[in-house]
C-alpha cells in the first residue's frame, strides 16, 4: 500500500511515525515544501534566547533520518493540488510539476500567519513570527534593532516581545484587547504578568488597535495606533493565522474561512483522504464544540487517529480541552478548557472564581503565591476550564484540571480529592483543593497554617 502525507510538522511527522509502527512494510512518501523537514514553531523563542543552539536543532527529523526509517521523503516539493478521484497529487518542484498517486492520502496543510489590514506591512523589517524562515530573520535582526514594536499579546506575540526585552532592546507590545494573552486568560491573573512583565523592561499597550505602520526610504519607521504614535525600526506582527488551504478547494469541503472539513474519524469529505493539524477543528470538551485549537499536542493526537482509521473506520478523535502553558517572565502560567471570554461565547450557564493561595508552608521561606481562576457551570458545578499563574512551576497541576473537566467533576469532587502534602512541594490542603473550596465558599482552615 502506498502511503502519502502532506506536510512534515506535528501531524506529518506523527502519521509518518504511526505508519512506520503499524504498516512497516508499506510504501511511505513524505512531501515538504520548505528545504528542512519538521520544523518545530514552539521552539523558536528558545533559539531566539540562545538556548536552542541552531534552528536545525528545532527539528524532529531531517531528511537524513527519514531515509534512515525508509521513508521517501520529498523537500523542496510543494504540493499543490488534489484530484482525489484520481488519487493523485500534483506536485511543484524546481524541474516543474508532476502528478503522483496515493492509495491513502494524510493532509497537514498547516498555515500562514495572519496578515494585518494596514498599510505598510510590507516594509523593510517589519516580520512574522512563524516559520524556520522568519525565524532566522528575527534572530538576525536582534542584533542591531534599536525599537521594536510587537503587534499582538497571544502566545506567539509574547514570546517575540519577551525575547527583544530580555536582550535590552526597547519593546513595545500592542494588543487590541484590553489585556494581554486574551485567549487563555483573565484580567485578575494578566494585570499581576503585565505588572511583573513592565518591571523586565517591556512597555505594555493594551487596548490599542494598529492604524498604520509607517515607513521612511522604504523602512519601518513608527506605528501608529488608535491612542498613539510609537517610534520603530523593527515590527514583529502575531495575529494568529490563516489556514493554507486555497489549493484544496476544488478538492475536499473547506469552510469560507479556510478550515478543512473532517469527520469525528478525522476523514475529509474525500474517501481515503484525511487531515489534522492548524487547518481543522478539534472536537472541544467543556462545551462539546467544536474549536481551532493550533496546538503540536492536538496535531499529533490527530495523527495516530488518521493512520489507525486508514483502512476501517474505528477510532474517534477525542475531546481535548486546550491545555497547554507558558514561561512568561518571572512567571509560569498554565491554562485549560473555557475563560471567561470563552465562556461567554459558548451556550453555557457559567461562573467563575479568581483566588490566590501561598504555594509552601512559611517555614519553608520560599514565598510563592498561586494566581487561579477556576469557571464551571452554575447549577451543576461542572468544571469547564482553569488558569494558573505563579513564579513557582505549578504547570503539571494544569493536566489534573484538564482530566478533571474530561472526566465532568465537579467543584464538590475537586474540593476534596486526593493529592500528597509534602512541605518541598505544597500545603496539607493543595492548591487546586483550596480553589474549588473557595469557589464553593466553604474553606477547611487553607489559610491557617500553624507549625
Amino acid at each position: 500500500m502506498k502511503f502519502v502525507v502532506v506536510g512534515t510538522s506535528h501531524y506529518g511527522y506523527e502519521a509518518a511515525q504511526t505508519l512506520l509502527k503499524y504498516y512497516p512494510e508499506s510504501e511511505i512518501h513524505l512531501y515538504e515544501r520548505g528545504d528542512k523537514a519538521s520544523f518545530l514553531s514552539c521552539g523558536i523563542q528558545s533559539y531566539l534566547e540562545d538556548i536552542a543552539p541552531s534552528l536545525d536543532s528545532l527539528h524532529y527529523a531531517n531528511e537524513e533520518s527519514y531515509k534512515k526509517q525508509g521513508i521517501n521523503i520529498h523537500v523542496n516539493s510543494d504540493v499543490v493540488a488534489l484530484d482525489p478521484e484520481a488519487k493523485e497529487i500534483t506536485v511543484k518542484t524546481a524541474d516543474g510539476e508532476s502528478k503522483q498517486s496515493y492509495d491513502k492520502l494524510f493532509l497537514s496543510p498547516g498555515a500562514n500567519p495572519a496578515e494585518l489590514p494596514v498599510d505598510g506591512t510590507d516594509l523593510e523589517e517589519v516580520y512574522y513570527m512563524r516559520g524556520p524562515v522568519w525565524a532566522g530573520k528575527i534572530k538576525e535582526r536582534m542584533e542591531t534593532a534599536k525599537k521594536v514594536v510587537v503587534i499582538g499579546a497571544g502566545y506567539i506575540g509574547f514570546e517575540a516581545a519577551e525575547s527583544f526585552a530580555r536582550k535590552g532592546i526597547d519593546t513595545k507590545l500592542v494588543e487590541f484587547k484590553d489585556h494581554i494573552l486574551p485567549t487563555y486568560l483573565d484580567k485578575e491573573i494578566t494585570d499581576v504578568l503585565e505588572e511583573n512583565a513592565q518591571k523586565h523592561g517591556l512597555d505594555i499597550h493594551t487596548g490599542e488597535g494598529v492604524k498604520e505602520i509607517i515607513g521612511e526610504n522604504g523602512k519601518v519607521s513608527k506605528v501608529v495606533t488608535d491612542k498613539g504614535e510609537y517610534e520603530a525600526d523593527t515590527v514583529v506582527i502575531a495575529l494568529g493565522i490563516k489556514p493554507n488551504t486555497d489549493w484544496l478547494r476544488d478538492a475536499i469541503d473547506v469552510d469560507d474561512r479556510g478550515f478543512v472539513a473532517i469527520d469525528e474519524y478525522t476523514e475529509t469529505s474525500a474517501k481515503d483522504v484525511f487531515a489534522g493539524g492548524d487547518a481543522t477543528f478539534i472536537p472541544y470538551g467543556p462545551d462539546h464544540s467544536k474549536k481551532s485549537i493550533a496546538l503540536a499536542t492536538n496535531a499529533r493526537k490527530q495523527a495516530v487517529v488518521s493512520v489507525k482509521n486508514a483502512e476501517e473506520k474505528t477510532v474517534k478523535q477525542g475531546e481535548i480541552n486546550g491545555t497547554s502553558a507558558l514561561p512568561v517572565f518571572d512567571y509560569t502560567i498554565a491554562t485549560t478548557g473555557l475563560n471567561d471570554s470563552t465562556a461567554e461565547a459558548s451556550d453555557l450557564d457559567f461562573a467563575s472564581h479568581y483566588y490566590e493561595e501561598k504555594l509552601l508552608p512559611d517555614f519553608r521561606g520560599e514565598e510563592h503565591t498561586v494566581h487561579m481562576k477556576i469557571t464551571y457551570e452554575k447549577d451543576s458545578h461542572r468544571i469547564l476550564g482553569g488558569q494558573l499563574a505563579s513564579t513557582a512551576d505549578i504547570s503539571h497541576a494544569i493536566n489534573t484540571l484538564s482530566i478533571a473537566i474530561a472526566s465532568e467533576w465537579t467543584l464538590e469532587q475537586l474540593a476534596t480529592s486526593d493529592f500528597f502534602f509534602q512541605p518541598s512541594y505544597d500545603r496539607p490542603w493543595h492548591f487546586l483543593n483550596v480553589l474549588a473550596q473557595q469557589a464553593l465558599n466553604d474553606a477547611y482552615g487553607s489559610d491557617q497554617m500553624i507549625f
